[in-house]
């Protein structure tokens, strides 16, 4: 999903010191859950040249990592979310009602089969300043696209 979502410049959007700026690369914050306790860590992983080496760092991050917060929220990363227990058709997160505060939240669901096909429903919330439906729209089709080399 990053991937994809770094190729389109609209998702590459901040606000920073008040004024819109555009990254070149924006990394992963993501949620993972601690079986024993039910409490999740917040982990951040930086981008990398290949999925094989980003799911190699992420397991690493995850392991080392005790703390379940590491600090605020950069601004620079796309904050993810899985929710593996239920099928959805909709996500909404409580807006912390900062104006500037254009970093996409996505969920991922639980996956279900449809005409042999396999659904995976995935929720993107972004700062319309920046992201509109054209811009999710083409998100949703370079993921298709990608996911489409692995059939």
């Amino acid at each position: 999903m990053t991937k994809c979502a770094n190729e389109i410049e609209e998702f590459r959007c901040r606000f920073w010191e008040g004024k819109p700026v555009i990254y070149d690369k924006i990394n992963t914050s993501f949620t993972c859950l601690d079986d024993d306790s039910e409490l999740f860590k917040v982990v951040n992983v930086e981008m990398q040249d290949t999925i094989e080496e980003y799911v190699l760092l992420a397991a690493k991050t995850v392991r080392e990592q005790k703390e379940y917060f590491t600090g605020p929220m950069e601004n620079d990363i796309y904050q993810f979310s899985s929710f593996p227990w239920v099928s959805f058709t909709d996500i909404s997160h409580t807006e912390s009602g900062k104006k500037d505060n254009a970093v996409p939240m996505i969920d991922w669901g639980k996956y279900f089969i449809r005409d042999e096909k396999v659904m995976l429903p995935f929720s993107v919330q972004v700062h319309h300043s920046f992201v509109d439906g054209v811009h999710i729209g083409k998100l949703a089709k370079l993921l298709q696209d990608y996911l489409n080399c692995f059939v």
